[in-house]
């Protein structure tokens, strides 16, 4: 041990360290600094930024060692209170710059180290900044990020003032302003406790978790052997299958009749087989992580290895053993049939024809936060789960047998989450810390590594696509398409029947095809189980939907966006599953775009050089807001006795604005009771206090929670409305014997798909047209996005500033998509910067979003969603751009530079 001195936040503090430990780890368990956030811990992601000495530091990979004695550090804490932000916290508030917030309080700590050494900085000096200091956000696309440090600076400088109300609209009016967040504050202050924070608020007695984990991918457990790791310092004891109380199995909830399996293959803790890497083979609880993880590495496992299928195409294949014995890989089939046969139209030369194959990769989803959660069980006997769940009711239906409770004795709520982007709509760690807390009688914490959080969550299930089109050589009119789809979903069939229904509801979806044939097929393999992101299914299909559609205009002779424009959604047409479309904005979205097209293309032309080829590109993304079919939430309503009224719902906030979207709804509902925003309280996330909104995931909630939270309102106006039109009192409510809590609720009007895939199974569509402008660089193959514009209808808006920054987010993880992420080498891609988390550098800095307000008859005052479609469409976009510059059609997602060099190469260029 090591006495080290430092003048942290201006206070001298005299510490007792070990010299080994990191700086953030001195921060933030003995000085309880929990603003300085940790990531990766590996130094890729910049969230545990802080100032030593004027310099920006990552406190993460510091060891306490090397910071001298009397250093003065500065971190999120010493930098402002709430009555006094520093102007770079007011900006982030301002610019709705903190969505999750995990990565804010490093941003800012990095942005105040650049505006103390250069007070003017230009946009591309704040972006060379960030790249430099290695700042990752997976949330914003970094645009409102450097427009918070822009106005930051000026208010330093004197040019302009700047307040947290800024945006709030003069005539009190929240619906369709750019209210900041009601989180907004707190994530600015580093004060969003996060799962790893709260740690250090638990019990003395709290149980710390590291999980054994199976470092194969596929293998017959044999034994397992616990007892060098019992005599490990700290450890109280090794969990294994044995000590789970229930059937030790989360169910997928399978609901299509066609699905093979049961929904009871994935384990809590193996018994009897190891099914992917980083399984979870048992548990060690021990007074400290450390500890713990050092135990798990004793724990021996007797394993049997079997042959590991990490591909589809591997498991497909006639001698691939069964993954789960006595269901085949390929467990689910959806068919997909509209209109006549289409074999006549592929053998007709009147029709052009025109097909190839495709892959979408196995996408991370690359929060900054790793997975966390604890568990304890409460007064009641009740068993209490904090984590990152997006479906706090679903996860409970999925976990409670696995646990061996009854769902009422379950309670699940959501901790504050740094971003998930979808993976937590699958169950992770929460079935671990429950096991933990029933086995051991105490509170106990697990937190991932990002080697872990990789490895041991879900991912974009990979799809392997085979698609033809048909066209009419005089109309330019699509007749039919053909397609078959194969999803790669890894071992565990939860959600896997409702993704590969994705693959036919969206396939070609935009255009009006009168005929369509489809199959695709739902694969068990060993590789990373799949689980919902961003767009689910949509743009797995999409790309090959949209690369088709530039590959049949060029055989036609077309430019790529006018033959859109002659096949769009027009009255008369139907989506691919027979259904109205709810908005014929599409041809009108176009006419927007088309003069910013042909000026993308004028200078793409212009500014191509010998060794450096611009491109444009063009796509349309859909999305359906919604579950399948009858799609419900719920919402309550409660006037309180000072006047104000809280909301109760469970509209799981990632990243999306939640808070933002419930107060919204609730305040122009509440109108006639001329209530102001802050006399709306919210109560969200935890399935002891709050109904069932169900999850947030498919864009849904905007929709579902919406309504239920306008019926809850209404219900509770209506209730206080006197014949004389004023409203009643709280104690005039209580007088006459009135409730004061009312439960909205509200269904969508839609049916679910037949066997064919045929129905309507959303009552509300996203519509996004995407422009795409890169750079390729010949000597390399690299790939620069330059600019992306976004024509978007989503009916009309709730939140302006959370729906810009849905979308500029999404456009920057299409920029992954299409050209860096991916998860299939699983130490190589185990880290952030190995499974190609886009940097500022590589997002542009010129992102152009336009919106066509379209109100959606079904949706909360019009409104339908918008987390999906920024995701649906950018990277077709940018895979037919790169062609536009250069002539290379990649097909085969991520376009790394070696896979363009090599299509250059072979077109002799």
């Amino acid at each position: 041990m090591q006495e080290k001195i430092l003048i942290v936040n201006g206070f001298e503090r005299k510490l007792i360290v070990d010299p080994d430990a990191f700086l953030s780890d001195v921060l933030r368990e003995q000085l309880h600094l929990v603003g300085t956030k940790v990531g990766c811990g590996q130094g890729q992601c910049g969230a545990c930024s802080v100032i030593i000495d004027g310099k920006v530091t990552r406190a993460c990979i510091t060891k306490i060692r090397r910071v001298a004695d009397y250093a003065c550090i500065t971190t999120i804490e010493g930098l402002g209170n709430q009555a006094n932000l520093h102007p770079l916290q007011t900006a982030w508030v301002v610019h709705g710059a903190a969505q999750c917030g995990f990565c804010t309080p490093g941003f800012i700590m990095s942005a105040k180290g650049l505006l103390d050494e250069n007070p003017k900085p230009t946009r591309e000096q704040v972006r060379d900044w960030f790249q430099k200091h290695k700042n990752v956000c997976r949330c914003t696309g970094y645009i409102p990020l450097v427009d918070a440090v822009m106005d930051a600076a000026k208010v330093l400088r004197g040019e302009m003032t700047l307040d947290i109300n800024h945006n709030m609209p003069a005539d009190g009016n929240i619906f369709g302003s750019r209210a900041p967040r009601p989180s907004g504050v707190a994530k600015v202050m580093g004060q969003w406790a996060f799962g790893d924070d709260q740690k250090l608020q638990l019990p003395p007695n709290t149980l710390h978790l590291a999980i054994v984990e199976a470092r194969v991918s596929h293998a017959n457990v044999k034994g397992v052997d616990a007892t060098e790791a019992l005599k490990m310092p700290g450890v109280h004891s090794v969990i294994t299958a044995k000590d789970v109380k229930g059937k030790n199995r989360i169910t997928g909830l399978i609901t299509f009749p066609t699905n093979k399996g049961d929904g009871w293959d994935r384990p809590i803790l193996c018994d009897d087989k190891v099914f992917q890497y980083g399984d979870a083979i048992a548990l060690v609880a021990a007074d400290s992580e450390k500890n713990a993880r050092a135990a798990a590495e004793k724990v021996k496992v007797d394993l049997e290895v079997l042959p590991a299928y990490m591909s589809a195409p591997a498991a497909m294949a006639e001698d691939a053993i069964e993954i789960h014995p006595g269901t085949p890989n390929t467990y689910y089939e959806q068919n997909h049939a509209k209109g006549a046969d289409v074999a006549p139209f592929f053998n007709d030369a009147k029709y052009e024809v025109m097909g190839g194959d495709y892959y979408t990769q196995r996408q991370p989803h690359l929060p900054i936060e790793p997975d966390v959660g604890f568990a304890y069980l409460n007064e009641e006997g009740k068993v209490v789960i904090h984590s990152k769940s997006i479906g706090l009711y679903l996860h409970l239906y999925m976990i409670a047998p696995g646990l061996g409770v009854e769902p009422e004795n379950l309670i699940l709520i959501q901790l504050p989450t740094g971003g998930t982007f979808g993976y937590k709509f699958s169950p992770t760690m929460e079935a671990l810390v429950g096991v933990a807390a029933m086995a051991t009688g105490r509170p106990c914490h697990l937190h991932y590594n990002y080697a872990q959080q990789q490895y041991y969550t879900g991912k974009r299930s990979p799809f392997w696509t085979k698609g033809k089109i048909a066209v009419d050589k005089a109309t330019k009119k699509i007749v039919a398409s053909e397609m078959e789809w194969i999803v790669d979903h890894g071992p565990y069939s939860e959600f896997g029947d409702l993704l590969t229904l994705r693959g036919s509801q969206y396939w070609m979806a935009g255009y009006g095809i009168p005929n369509m044939r489809a199959k695709g097929y739902c694969v068990a393999t060993n590789h990373g189980w799949g689980s919902a992101f961003r767009g689910y299914g949509s743009p797995e299909i999409m790309f090959p939907s949209e690369c088709l559609m530039d590959e049949m205009a060029e055989k036609l002779g077309m430019d790529p966006l006018e033959f859109r424009y002659a096949n769009v959604y027009r009255p008369g047409d139907t989506t691919p599953t027979d259904q109205v479309p709810d908005s014929w904005t599409l041809p009108e979205m176009i006419d927007i775009l088309r003069p910013k097209y042909k000026e993308a293309l004028a200078n793409a032309k212009k500014n191509s050089t010998a060794t450096h080829k611009k491109g444009v590109g063009v796509a349309i993304g859909i999305y359906g807001s919604g579950l399948d079919g009858p799609d419900s939430a719920g919402a309550d309503a409660e006037l309180n006795a000072d006047g104000s009224v809280t909301i109760y719902n469970t509209w799981q906030d990632h990243g999306q604005g939640s808070d933002a979207g419930t107060l919204g709804f609730a305040h122009e509902t509440l109108k006639p009771l001329g209530l102001c925003a802050s006399k709306i309280k919210l109560v969200l996330n935890d399935t002891g206090k709050c109904p069932n909104s169900g999850p947030a995931g498919g864009s849904r909630s905007n929709v579902m929670v919406g309504q239920a939270i306008i019926n809850g309102c209404k219900q509770l106006v209506d209730a206080m409305r006197k014949s004389d039109g004023t409203f009643r009192t709280y104690d005039e409510m209580v007088a006459e014997g009135l409730k004061t809590r009312y439960n909205g609720t509200w269904t969508a009007p839609a049916k679910d798909c037949d066997a064919n895939g045929l129905g309507s199974p959303f009552c509300c569509y996203m519509y996004g047209l995407f422009l795409a402008e890169v750079t390729v660089e010949l000597a390399t193959g690299k790939t620069q996005v330059d600019k992306m514009t976004l024509v978007e209808d989503i009916g009309t808006i709730n939140n302006r500033q959370t729906v810009d920054g849905q979308n500029w987010g999404g456009l920057a993880q299409g920029v992954g998509l299409a050209l860096s992420e991916d998860f299939e080498d699983i130490k190589k891609h185990s880290s952030l910067a190995g499974a190609g988390v886009p940097y500022i550098k590589d997002i542009p800095d010129a992102m152009e979003l336009h919106y066509v307000e379209s109100p959606r008859e079904h949706g909360p005052y019009g409104n339908s969603g918008v987390g999906e479609v920024p995701l649906c469409g950018p990277h077709p976009a940018i895979i037919n751009a790169i062609y536009n510059a250069c002539g290379v059609r990649i097909r085969h997602l991520p376009a790394y530079p070696e896979k363009v060099l090599a299509g250059l190469k072979a077109l002799g260029k």
